[in-house]
């Protein structure tokens, strides 16, 4: 359970959840034992629950990808707005608490998802490492819509959870065939590249998938990777660079990218350069909790293979075992 928080909050999320749940709760814990004598101490014990429920919504919230966020943010605020009308009017708290309840078990079903049910059926065998009835269920559908290309997407993500990457790659060239200037495409293919050592083709796939989507980070992060890994360190430094003013949202991302850069300034002989970004690594190394966590489980030996080599390097400089000097 700790490490599926871990995965889907993101180390510092957690750190402000609990935060605002001990600062709230001793908040009231004080005011509680001076409400006889304070009259305004109630007023302030409201306050404090209004702020723990706001903030604690907004912390969920941020930590869901864009669909799943415009979808709970439409169920949860009218929700949110009847609580707080209660603790403002207390004697209508029972009714407004009522009303909350009913509108996000209404809300669940109104903004429910749409998805046909072959993903749902692939989902739960995904789960149990169960890849090839995972497959079959997706193959299915792509038999009835052959033109989807979102179907496409989400079978060479099973494909390569499966370390089928030879089939993965098929899958991202028929989105391509299907939608030649998908960046979500072109970007499949350079990882699934990447996680086949191919770095040529990796690359041309992800410059243009750059081309096409050049204010996502995820696309020059991967370019940036790549070019770690072929010894581009002028390029990599530029794409890395160029991510990080994207504003990458998790901690474990922007982990990689300073040690990438670390990396790229050795070799380049920019030692003060390099020692700034190793600084920043060092502060971002709540990431390697966010990382063990991942790659622990079953369905992350493809990544394994691309990135476990670089946790360890990150495991050695946090440690002190490992210098600027001995990255180039």
């Amino acid at each position: 359970m700790t490490e599926r928080l871990i995965r889907f909050f993101g180390v510092k999320r957690l750190q402000i959840l609990f935060g605002l749940l001990a600062l709230t709760g001793l908040g009231n814990l004080i005011l509680n034992s001076v409400v006889n004598e304070t009259p305004w101490a109630q007023d302030a014990q409201t306050l404090l629950v209004g702020v723990w429920l706001l903030g604690s919504i907004g912390v969920i919230i941020s930590a869901l990808d864009a669909f799943e966020r415009g979808r709970w943010i439409g169920i949860l605020i009218p929700a949110v707005g009847a609580i707080l009308l209660g603790l403002i009017f207390p004697d209508m708290l029972g009714l407004t608490l009522g009303l909350a309840l009913g509108w996000i078990v209404a809300g669940v079903f109104i903004f429910r998802p749409r998805s046909p049910e072959e993903y749902r059926t692939a989902i739960r065998y995904l789960r149990k490492n169960e890849y090839q009835q995972a497959v079959d269920e997706m193959t299915a559908l792509i038999k009835r819509q052959p033109e989807e290309a979102g179907h496409y997407r989400f079978r060479a993500e099973l494909f390569r959870i499966w370390g089928k990457l030879d089939r993965a790659r098929r899958d991202y060239l028929k989105m391509i065939e299907l939608m030649p200037d998908m960046a979500i495409a072109w970007n499949g293919l350079a990882e699934v590249d990447l996680q086949a050592g191919d770095y040529h083709k990796a690359h041309q796939s992800a410059l243009k998938a750059l081309e096409l989507a050049p204010k996502e980070w995820v696309t020059a992060y991967n370019l940036g990777m790549i070019e770690d890994r072929t010894g581009d360190a002028q390029a990599a430094v530029s794409h890395l660079q160029q991510a990080l003013d994207a504003k990458v949202p998790d901690v474990r991302h922007r982990l990689l990218i300073y040690l990438y850069l670390s990396r790229a300034y050795a070799r380049m002989g920019d030692m003060p350069a390099g020692e700034n970004a190793l600084e920043q690594l060092k502060k971002h190394e709540n990431g390697l909790t966010e990382w063990n966590a991942i790659l622990k489980s079953e369905q992350a030996e493809t990544l394994r293979q691309v990135i476990q080599a670089d946790i360890d390097t990150i495991e050695q400089i946090i440690n002190g075992e490992l210098t600027l000097a001995g990255l180039a």
